[in-house]
């Protein structure tokens, strides 16, 4: 869920990740990986936008992982490969501290192999760097601080100056899901509105999500429910306990617990 978030707001807020990152007013479009490749690599993983001069690379982890320096490498040639006059940005942005050495790992090397990468821990960013855009408003509970529920209740005032509800429910929305990472979810139900979230896409594909799992969860009961019910049927038969287990799917344990209930 969290890769999702990231990639909602770099893609609805290009401009303001690009003020952050390069420093430059750009206003980028998203990039699909199938234009640089035939067999994209982790294509859920990555975000990649575009502007007529340059591309921006964004990979958002959690924690990090053995395999970033290569992808990263494998993008640039990829990019150079369809795009040879665009510069490329790339950027490895860790969302939850840890003392890992390969969050500090910014360089793939094979032989003669050089590449280089740009790598952003949000624990040592300046919480101020957050607070001037409203799509950067999430990643501030994350930033270097002392006080995180101080933070995220600056950014829930922020997040009232928004004037598009819309872009206010997004951004409260996206704020609640990272903020997670760090804060405990009572406090930050307390500090954002959830009136404001609810009309979020983020918050509704959340909730369409719990459905779902609700709904599976409800399925998976009812059939477990049903197997025991069978296995009791077959217990007051005196049927064998390991042939109950393996007519209904349930663990041996499971009917011999029956059994003696």
């Amino acid at each position: 869920m969290f890769d999702n978030v990231c990639k909602f707001l770099a893609e609805n807020f290009s401009t303001n990740f690009a003020n952050w990152l390069l420093g430059k007013n750009i206003t980028f479009t998203k990039l699909s990986p199938s234009e640089l490749s035939l067999e994209p690599i982790r294509a859920d993983a990555i975000i990649l936008l575009q502007s007529d001069e340059n591309i921006l690379h964004l990979e958002f982890q959690t924690l990090p992982k053995p395999d970033v320096p290569f992808r990263m490498a494998d993008y640039r040639l990829r990019g150079y490969r369809r795009f040879p006059n665009k510069e490329m940005y790339q950027f490895v942005i860790y969302l939850q501290q840890t003392s890992s050495e390969l969050a500090y790992k910014n360089d793939f090397r094979l032989t003669r192999t050089h590449h280089e990468f740009n790598i952003i821990r949000m624990w040592e960013q300046k919480t101020d760097s957050f607070l001037q855009y409203p799509g950067l408003l999430p990643f501030a509970a994350l930033s270097q601080t002392d006080n995180r529920a101080q933070v995220l209740q600056q950014v829930a005032i922020e997040i009232e100056q928004i004037a598009d509800q819309r872009q206010q429910s997004n951004v409260a929305a996206s704020t609640a899901i990272l903020a997670g990472l760090v804060l405990d979810s009572d406090l930050i139900l307390r500090t954002l509105r959830s009136d404001i979230m609810r009309e979020s896409v983020i918050y509704q594909e959340i909730e369409a999500q719990g459905e779902e799992k609700g709904v599976a969860k409800g399925r998976v009961l009812g059939r477990e429910e049903e197997a025991r019910l069978i296995a009791l049927k077959l217990l007051n038969e005196g049927t064998n306990v390991d042939l109950i287990a393996r007519v209904t799917g349930l663990t041996v344990e499971q009917v011999q617990q029956l059994r003696q209930n």
